[in-house]
C-alpha cells in the first residue's frame, strides 16, 4: 500500500469513527412513541390551556361533522331524491350547505389555534434551551460541534413544531371521523360493518411491520441532517482557513459525502413510505370489492341478512359507499402523521436531552457572594484533568498578591489558558486549591467572581450591533461618559472617533466590519470599563500592530494598576514589567521570578526571550 492509500484509508476509517461515535452519542434510548415524552411535550401547552381546551373541542367538533357532512349527502339521495320530494330537497340542500359553511368555519379556527399553539410551545421551548445554554459548563462547548447545537434549535425544534400543530390535532380529526363512520355503519348494517372490523386485524400487522422501520429510518435522518449541520457551521466559520490552505475541493469532497450519507437515509425512509401507503389505500379498495359483492349478493338473490326488503339493503349499501371513504380516508393521513411523529419523537428524545443535561456544578449549596475583593488569588497544589486519567496542570503552586502582575510564559499547551480558565471558574480544580483573599475559590459563587474579573481573550469575539453596545457588554447601565472616560483612560478615544460613525459604527458579525486592532481595542475598552479587581489578558495584545500596541501599554499600566492581572503572551515584550514570570512546560512551573531575575539565570525564559530578540532583528 502506498503511503497516499494509507493515509486515505486512514482518513476515511477516521470519518467512519467519528460518524459512529456521533450516532452513538445522539441515539435515542427510548421507544419510538413514548408517553413520557408525548405528556412531557403537552406539559408545554399548560400556561396556554384555555386555548389548548378550546382547540381539543374544536377538534372533536370537527371530527364529527366531516362523517355528518357525507351521512347527509347519503340521507339526501335515499330519501328526498328517491321520493322524488322536490321541497324537501331544497330544504335538504340548504341544510347541508349550512352544516358545510358550519364545517369550514370550524376548519379556519381549528387551524389556526393549532398554528398558534404550536408557535408558542415552540417559542417557550426555544427560550428555555438558550437560557439553559448560557448555564452550560465550558467543558460542554469544548465537546459539543456548533451545528449540533444549532440543529436543536432549528430542525428538532421544527419536528417538534409539527408534532404539536399538526400531529396532535390531525390525528384526532382523523381518528373522530372513522369513530362516527363507524357507527353510523354499524347502525345502518353490522354484517357489513363486520367487514370493516376483520380489516383491523390486517392494518394493525402492517402497521406494527413497518413501525420498527420506519422508526430507524426517520432517526437516521434526523442524525445525518445534524451532521450535515454541523460541517456547514463549521465550514463557513473556517471559510478564511479553507480558501487559505486551498481546501475548498478536499471540504467539498466530505460534505459531498455527508450529504449523500444524508440522501440514503432520505431515499431508504422514502421507499419504506412509499410501500406503506399504497397499503393502507389497497385495503380501502379492497373493502369497496368487498362491499359490493357482499351487499350485490343480497340484493340480486333476495337472500337479506339484517333488513326486510331489498330497497332498505339498496339504502344501506348508499350510507356505506359515502361512509368508507371517511373511514378509509384518514387512515392514510394518519399513517402520514405516524411518520411526522416518529419525526417529533426524535427531535423531541435530543431536545430534552439537552433540556436534561444537567450542567456541571460550579458552586456548593453554601456558595456566598463577595461584593468587594482585595485581590488576593493563591494556588495551592493545584491539579487539573479536562479528561480522566489525563492531567494538564500539576502541582502548581504561586501567590499573587494585591495589585501585582503576574505573566505566564510557555509553548502552547504549557497550561497558561488552563490556568486562566480556573481563575475564571470556568473550571474547578481536580486537585489542591484555588483561594481568593483566603477563602476557597469552589465557595464563592461564579456570578459574583465573574463580576469581579476583567477578561480579554485572544479571540477578541463582539456580538452583532455598535461599538458602543459592545463595550457596554461588561457594565450594561453604563453611561456615554462613562465609556468616553473609558476609551480615554487607554489613550484610544480619537481612534473611536475616527471609525465611520465613531461610537455608533456597526460591528458587524463577529466584529468583521472592524480591523483586528480596533476589536481589540474595543474588548479593553470593555475591560477598563467594567473596573475589575482581577485583570486577565489572554494573548491580549497578539493581534495589535506594532504602534497601536504602544499606545496600549501606556494604557496598560493605568489599567493594571491596584489590580491583580494575569498576562498571558506570546510577545514577551508585554510582560516586562510584570512583578513575577511563571515560566510553565508540560502543565507545571519549571521557572519562576522577574524579567530580569530569568534572564540572569539563562534559563527556558532567556532562551525565550532570545528567540523573540532575533524574531524582532529579523
Amino acid at each position: 500500500m502506498s503511503a497516499n492509500d494509507a493515509k486515505a484509508s486512514h482518513s476515511n476509517t477516521a470519518k467512519t469513527l467519528t460518524h459512529r461515535e456521533l450516532d452513538a452519542r445522539d441515539e435515542p434510548n427510548q421507544r419510538p412513541l413514548s408517553m413520557a415524552i408525548i405528556l412531557r411535550l403537552l406539559s408545554f401547552t399548560r400556561p396556554y390551556a384555555w386555548q389548548r381546551n378550546t382547540l381539543i373541542g374544536i377538534v372533536l367538533l370537527r371530527a364529527v361533522q366531516v362523517p355528518l357532512l357525507a351521512w347527509a349527502v347519503a340521507a339526501i339521495i335515499n330519501s328526498l331524491i328517491a321520493r322524488r320530494d322536490w321541497d324537501g330537497l331544497l330544504w335538504g340542500t340548504a341544510g347541508f350547505v349550512a352544516l358545510a359553511v358550519f364545517a369550514e368555519v370550524t376548519m379556519h379556527f381549528r387551524q389556526r389555534y393549532a398554528l398558534e399553539l404550536g408557535e408558542k410551545v415552540i417559542h417557550d421551548l426555544r427560550q428555555l434551551m438558550f437560557e439553559h445554554l448560557q448555564r452550560m459548563p465550558m467543558r460542554f462547548f469544548n465537546i459539543t460541534k456548533l451545528g449540533r447545537v444549532i440543529s436543536r434549535f432549528v430542525s428538532d425544534a421544527e419536528a417538534l413544531r409539527s408534532g404539536v400543530q399538526d400531529v396532535l390535532f390531525v390525528s384526532l380529526v382523523g381518528g373522530g371521523r372513522m369513530v362516527v363512520a363507524a357507527a353510523i355503519m354499524l347502525w345502518y348494517d353490522p354484517v357489513l360493518f363486520g367487514v370493516v372490523a376483520a380489516m383491523a386485524p390486517v392494518l394493525h400487522m402492517i402497521n406494527r411491520y413497518f413501525r420498527s422501520k420506519l422508526s430507524l429510518a426517520y432517526r437516521q435522518v434526523q442524525e445525518s441532517m445534524s451532521r450535515v449541520t454541523a460541517t456547514l457551521a463549521e465550514s463557513v466559520s473556517g471559510i478564511r482557513v479553507t480558501q487559505g490552505f486551498v481546501r475548498q475541493d478536499v471540504n467539498a469532497e466530505l460534505f459531498n459525502d455527508l450529504i449523500e450519507d444524508h440522501s440514503e437515509y432520505n431515499m431508504r425512509a422514502a421507499k419504506l413510505t412509499g410501500v406503506f401507503l399504497p397499503l393502507i389505500e389497497l385495503n380501502s379498495q379492497f373493502f369497496i370489492s368487498v362491499l359490493l359483492l357482499l351487499a350485490g349478493y343480497q340484493v340480486v338473490n333476495n337472500v337479506l341478512w339484517v333488513h326486510e326488503d331489498p330497497v332498505s339493503q339498496v339504502e344501506a349499501l348508499v350510507v356505506f359507499f359515502f361512509m368508507v371513504p371517511q373511514f378509509f380516508g384518514p387512515l392514510s393521513a394518519l399513517a402520514r402523521q405516524y411518520n411526522q411523529a416518529l419525526t417529533a419523537m426524535a427531535g423531541a428524545e435530543r431536545v430534552f436531552s439537552l433540556l436534561d443535561h444537567e450542567p456541571e456544578p460550579l458552586d456548593p449549596p453554601d456558595a456566598v457572594d463577595v461584593d468587594e475583593i482585595e485581590g488576593r488569588v493563591e494556588f495551592d497544589e493545584v491539579g487539573f484533568e479536562y479528561q480522566p486519567g489525563k492531567p494538564v496542570l500539576h502541582d502548581i503552586n504561586f501567590t499573587a498578591e494585591p495589585g501585582q502582575t503576574i505573566a505566564l510564559v510557555g509553548h502552547t499547551g504549557s497550561g497558561k489558558s488552563t490556568i486562566i480558565n480556573l481563575i475564571s471558574k470556568f473550571y474547578l480544580p481536580t486537585a489542591g486549591q484555588i483561594r481568593i483573599d483566603d477563602l476557597d475559590l469552589v465557595k464563592i459563587s461564579a456570578d459574583s467572581m465573574a463580576k469581579q474579573l476583567g477578561i480579554v481573550l485572544q479571540q477578541n469575539f463582539l456580538f452583532t450591533g455598535t461599538v458602543m453596545d459592545n463595550i457596554r457588554v461588561g457594565k450594561p447601565d453604563a453611561t456615554e461618559e462613562d465609556v468616553y472616560e473609558a476609551a480615554a483612560k487607554l489613550d484610544c478615544l480619537d481612534l473611536f472617533e475616527a471609525m465611520p460613525e465613531g461610537f455608533n459604527t456597526n460591528v458587524g458579525e463577529r466584529g468583521g466590519n472592524l480591523s483586528l486592532g480596533q476589536r481589540q481595542l474595543v474588548c479593553f475598552t470593555r475591560a477598563m470599563l467594567a473596573d475589575p479587581r482581577i485583570m486577565i489578558l489572554d494573548e491580549a495584545t497578539s493581534s495589535v500592530d506594532t504602534m497601536t500596541e504602544a499606545r496600549i501599554q501606556k494604557a496598560l499600566s493605568l489599567l493594571l494598576t491596584n489590580r491583580t492581572s494575569f498576562v498571558v503572551a506570546h510577545r514577551l515584550s508585554t510582560i516586562r514589567h510584570a512583578d513575577m514570570v511563571l515560566v510553565l512546560d508540560g502543565g507545571r512551573i519549571i521557572e519562576r521570578g522577574t524579567h530580569n531575575e530569568l534572564l540572569a539565570t539563562a534559563g527556558v525564559y532567556a532562551n525565550l526571550y532570545r528567540q523573540f530578540i532575533h524574531a524582532s532583528e529579523a
